[in-house]
């Protein structure tokens, strides 16, 4: 299944995607008042599944909607650093012992085609693309049946200032500016995608390819950082992972200061499977 996020008259619509066409998940699950978000799905997948099957539906117009943030609003944005050995290369990093485990808050959040602000010069702005992770049900010491705990996959950009990223040994600053985890354009539940750890994942800005790699390549698999994680602290039903990003970053290149993100600036990132997250910057 396929879930996505509408800006609704100061609230969310959420909805089903079934052959290009949408339903009101509320509508689904007898919601009348359509009070429903997508941690109200989580365990109902079954129920959900069996009202399709029913047929008695009526479709929404999707036209002329604005996305909100695929994810909701994460109790935890726990995001991934240094997972892949390329961009570790072109940072000119050393391969972690560990995972590299950073956070962003949830101003950060952003929707799938939302303009994301740069707030001021000089904040060298970065793109990131990100395979994303949401947690379906409490997790705490998970070991090889991490899947059982997974919702769902989604797109991310982990956009970064690396001029505040760097300004302290702290990457917070950074990594949380508003708007800075753009994601969507939907939630894909964990059924529809075989093995995450075999997906494309690309990156294009204003048409030009910059990353371009597979899921397979990470240092610390879904299931390893799902276990690590929750060996120290409670995942919880609408948390994410944010996974890492492959080469092909601005700050790997030896031009960065042609390559920077400015106004105006289209930011394009596919996953296999997930579709494509797309952002324009301002």
């Amino acid at each position: 299944m396929k879930f996505l996020r509408f800006k609704n008259n100061g609230g969310v619509l959420l909805a089903l995607e079934v052959d290009g066409d949408y339903i009101s998940v509320a509508e689904l699950l007898g919601k009348k008042d359509g009070t429903v978000d997508l941690k109200d799905v989580f365990g109902r997948e079954s129920e959900i599944e069996a009202e399709l099957k029913k047929g008695e539906y009526s479709y929404i117009a999707a036209k002329g909607r604005d996305y909100a943030p695929a994810v909701g609003v994460p109790g935890k944005i726990i995001c991934i650093g240094l997972n892949y050995r390329s961009h570790i290369a072109e940072t000119e990093k050393k391969v972690p012992d560990n995972p590299v485990i950073f956070s962003k808050y949830p101003n950060s959040l952003a929707g799938h085609m939302e303009s994301i602000r740069i707030p001021e010069p000089g904040l060298k702005v970065d793109y990131e693309g990100e395979f994303g992770v949401i947690i379906g049900r409490t997790a705490r010491n998970v070991g090889d049946d991490f899947n059982r705990y997974i919702f769902g996959y989604f797109i991310g950009n982990d956009v970064s200032s690396r001029e505040l990223q760097y300004r302290t040994s702290q990457y917070l600053l950074g990594k949380t500016l508003d708007g800075f985890y753009p994601n969507g354009p939907s939630i894909v539940t964990r059924d529809e995608i075989p093995d995450p750890q075999d997906l494309w994942i690309r990156t294009v800005v204003n048409g030009s390819l910059r990353q371009d790699s597979s899921t397979s390549n990470m240092i610390f698999s879904i299931g390893k950082l799902i276990s690590y994680i929750s060996s120290y602290l409670t995942l919880e039903p609408g948390d994410i992972i944010s996974t890492g990003t492959p080469d092909g970053v601005v700050l790997g290149m030896k031009d960065k200061e042609d390559n920077w993100l400015k106004p105006r600036d289209s930011v394009e990132v596919s996953i296999e499977g997930l579709g494509t997250l797309k952002n324009s910057f301002i």
